[in-house]
């Protein structure tokens, strides 16, 4: 690899850190034949890692941060301070394919700034995922973002060659946007994953090829005053109305480097986690968005324990619960149970009383459970009533030793 394109690529997979990856998983699997390369199987992969620690498994850069748009939250805007970089569509290929050659990766992430216009930018990404697979035969993850001013005919191409599409919602209002992103439209983006939606159901219908792992999107979250219900609520009408696979909270840190005046509303880091555990509850757990907000005050998650036992917490008048008789529904909001562990509990009551034994072979969180479970052989008595029982329940943080 030549300095020229080591340095573009510090740039460029740098500025990429900002965008919520994904993993691999709903794709589905696929090898490349007699001649190709790579494969995606249902399970994700894990093999690349971002300067600060997190598993992103696919290549993940942007083809370039040159961007026509100003938006207030983004480091990559127009009027930043930043070092700029541009990847031609052969540089991506053959970056794409080296790093696969040399099993540092299975895929590929590609974003980009807003160049020349959106359907040049959409055009050139386009390209590198066209070329991928017919040029070379490749068979890995494609992940494309996708850009909501782009023509309609080129989101239909783009579809045809990547794995999932994105189209990035931004931020939770369309106030908001208003405000720090002005030059967006929450109208279009909206429009725009319509239309994919649409797409992807009716390829479905047809048995034919078209962003198989379905679209997903992204919001910054800490940029603007919305609450933490609010930003749920946004993401659960994103579900049910546009079949999304995943809404991915970034959280947004002022940034020095890039003159943001905007302040951090709340710890960035810890707000994204209980996000999306809150998120988790909200898609396979039966909660509804005012259940979760419940477990917080005033919109906003309890930042100090998970969404789960804050709700529980608030709510022990529906405890404890009898895992031999309770309904799915309630032993969903069990602490330390989680869906599968729920599934095996019903299917092994049909045939003996359960006791807590038999919870622990079924389930590692019993622990955390028993304040809120009756078992054949064990009743929490007053437990659920007693006013340390948060802090029974929650390990208080210690200070790792530096040596």
């Amino acid at each position: 690899m030549d300095d020229v394109l080591l340095e573009k690529l510090g740039i460029l997979a740098d500025a990429a850190k900002y965008d919520a990856s994904c993993a691999s998983s709903g794709a589905k699997g696929r090898k490349g034949g007699a001649g190709g390369l790579g494969s995606t199987t249902g399970a994700g992969i894990c093999h690349a890692y971002t300067p600060d620690g997190r598993c992103v498994s696919l290549l993940k850069i942007l083809l370039t941060n040159y961007c026509l748009f100003d938006c207030a939250y983004c480091i990559n805007r127009r009027s930043s301070n930043v070092r700029r970089a541009r990847f031609s569509v052969d540089e991506v290929v053959a970056l794409t394919i080296g790093f696969y050659k040399r099993n540092c990766i299975e895929g590929l992430f590609l974003s980009s700034g807003i160049i020349r216009s959106p359907d040049y930018t959409m055009e050139q990404m386009m390209l590198v995922a066209k070329t991928l697979r017919q040029e070379h035969g490749f068979a890995g993850y494609i992940h494309l973002k996708t850009i909501p001013e782009a023509s309609p005919w080129l989101i239909e191409q783009v579809g045809l060659w990547a794995d999932r599409l994105s189209i990035n919602l931004e931020l939770p209002s369309d106030q908001s946007l208003g405000q720090l992103a002005p030059e967006k439209d929450g109208a279009s983006i909206r429009a725009m994953m319509g239309q994919v939606n649409e797409r992807i159901t009716e390829a479905k219908e047809e048995r034919r090829r078209f962003s198989p792992a379905g679209q997903s999107t992204q919001m910054i979250v800490g940029a603007d005053a919305a609450t933490d219900q609010s930003v749920l609520q946004t993401s659960n009408t994103l579900y049910q109305r546009y079949g999304l696979r995943r809404v991915y909270y970034s959280a947004f840190s002022p940034i020095p480097e890039a003159s943001t005046v905007l302040p951090a509303k709340s710890p960035p880091l810890q707000r994204e986690n209980r996000l999306y555990q809150a998120d988790w509850l909200l898609r396979y757990y039966g909660f509804t968005v005012d259940e979760i907000a419940e477990g917080g005050e005033n919109g906003m998650l309890d930042l100090g324990v998970d969404p789960k036992l804050a709700w529980a917490l608030k709510n022990r008048h529906r405890f404890p619960a009898d895992v031999n008789r309770a309904d799915r529904e309630l032993l969903l909001r069990v602490p330390g149970l989680g869906a599968r562990a729920v599934d095996k509990i019903i299917e092994a009551r049909r045939h003996t009383g359960l006791r807590l034994e038999d919870l622990q072979r079924l389930s590692t969180g019993v622990k955390r459970a028993r304040p809120f479970i009756i078992t054949v052989d064990h009743h929490p008595n007053g437990l659920i009533d007693r006013l340390d029982l948060r802090q029974r329940l929650v390990a208080p943080p210690q200070q790792l030793s530096l040596f």
